[in-house]
């Protein structure tokens, strides 16, 4: 039940987060995924250790961003405090997308290649979307795909790697149990 509610609290503040960055609404991803992020850490048993998840793949992200805006590749069309720093309702999307790491997207522990894989080709994918409804331009857009592509190929399984290590969700115990085959 936790792994689907997960996926729909991803995918709603996902697009309200897109679609509030394309009306000029920028405030509006960032509402929703504080709610998804509040539903994620109440069902943490380590609540501390998801947050500092949550915070450091909102840092790693905004300075991935951040480079792309700074190279010239990218462009957002709301939420801008800096022309140097990625706007905060990307930010947001970096920290929502750390609520899947250790619950629905924690099938891709020990599969590094195929983390890289899913983040060469997902990556990219999102921001097409992005651009589509309108939050994003993609200026160079050969360019900046190919530095999505490698980055997004890079950071999911570090991201993957991460999330191992700051696992709030489930007991270390029960896990350990559960990739040893034996009982949780």
């Amino acid at each position: 039940m936790f792994l689907l509610l997960n996926v729909l609290a991803f995918k709603a503040a996902w697009a309200a987060s897109v679609v509030g960055g394309a009306q000029q609404m920028p405030w509006l991803g960032p509402l929703a995924v504080l709610v998804a992020i509040m539903l994620h850490l109440f069902r943490a048993e380590r609540p501390l250790q998801e947050m500092l998840l949550v915070i450091s793949a909102g840092l790693i992200g905004t300075i991935f961003d951040s480079q792309l805006l700074t190279a010239g590749w990218v462009s957002y069309t709301a939420g801008l405090y800096s022309d140097f720093v990625a706007p905060y309702w990307i930010t947001t999307m970096w920290m929502l997308f750390a609520t899947t790491l250790n619950v629905s997207m924690r099938w891709l522990r020990g599969r590094e290649a195929v983390a890289a894989l899913l983040g060469l080709i997902g990556g990219p994918l999102a921001y097409i979307a992005g651009q589509k409804i309108g939050a994003i331009v993609l200026i160079e857009q050969t360019t900046a795909l190919i530095a999505l592509g490698v980055g997004w190929a890079v950071m999911m399984p570090l991201l993957v790697r991460l999330s191992i290590y700051l696992d709030g969700m489930e007991d270390v115990d029960k896990t350990a149990a559960a990739y040893a085959g034996g009982p949780a």
